[in-house]
C-alpha cells in the first residue's frame, strides 16, 4: 500500500483521477496492524476503480489536523478532492466492502 504524507497528500489524493481510502494509521496502532493485510487485499482487487493508500498520524500532523482525524485508524473515502465517506476503527473485509459500496456506486455516476 502507497503511503502519502503532508507534502503529497495533495497530488495523491486531492488530485487522483479516481476515489481514494485514506487510511489514517500508526506503528503503535495495534488495530491499524489488524486492519492493514484487509486494506492490501482491497487495494489490490479494487484497483481499477479505487486508490489505497495509507498516512501516518505521527509524521503527518498537517493532513491529520486538516481532516480533524482523532482516532487510528481512521478512513477517509475521497472523491473529486472531497471526503465522502468516514470510518473509524478496523472492521473485517466483507463489512469494509460493503461500507464502502454505496459512496463507490455514487463516484461510477
Amino acid at each position: 500500500m502507497k503511503q502519502v504524507t503532508d507534502a503529497t497528500f495533495t497530488t495523491e489524493v486531492l488530485e487522483a483521477d479516481r476515489p481514494v481510502l485514506v487510511e489514517f494509521t500508526a506503528t503503535w496502532c495495534g488495530p491499524c496492524r489488524q486492519l492493514a493485510p484487509v486494506l492490501a487485499q482491497i487495494a489490490t482487487e479494487e484497483e481499477a476503480r479505487l486508490k489505497v493508500v495509507e498516512i501516518d498520524v505521527d509524521t503527518n500532523p498537517e493532513t491529520v489536523s486538516r481532516y480533524a482525524v482523532l482516532s487510528t485508524p481512521t478512513l477517509l473515502l475521497f472523491h473529486a478532492g472531497e471526503p465522502i465517506k468516514s470510518l473509524v476503527g478496523a472492521r473485517p473485509k466483507r463489512i469494509l466492502l460493503q461500507s464502502l459500496e454505496d459512496a463507490l456506486a455514487i463516484t461510477a455516476n
